[in-house]
């Protein structure tokens, strides 16, 4: 699993310009069910998104398909973790750790 956060770069004019079309983004990977959850940070200096997945390159492929990261308004750190708890709701997430 995945955390990726974003944090905006640009003056806010130009990312809500971009706004619609990182929405449509959104929704096209929770359509695939790559996405799980995601909104805005508190200060409003960008958002998270957690995300399934094992592969990083995958993510970071998604992450650099943003509109926002095409318009260049936002940057991206991606942390993956393992789900080796979770709530109920999130049981299918759960992951094993990886043996060392």
């Amino acid at each position: 699993m995945f955390v990726m956060e974003l944090t905006y770069i640009a003056p806010m004019d130009r990312v809500e310009a971009a706004h619609p079309e990182h929405l449509a983004w959104l929704d096209a990977h929770y359509a695939s069910g790559v996405f799980l959850a995601s909104g805005r940070k508190e200060p409003r200096d960008g958002g998270v998104i957690l995300a399934v997945g094992d592969d990083r390159a995958k993510i970071e492929e998604i992450a650099r398909s943003d509109p926002f990261s095409v318009a260049g308004v936002c940057e991206y750190s991606i942390t993956q973790f393992y789900a080796t708890k979770t709530a109920p709701a999130l049981e299918q997430y759960r992951q094993p750790m990886p043996a060392r």
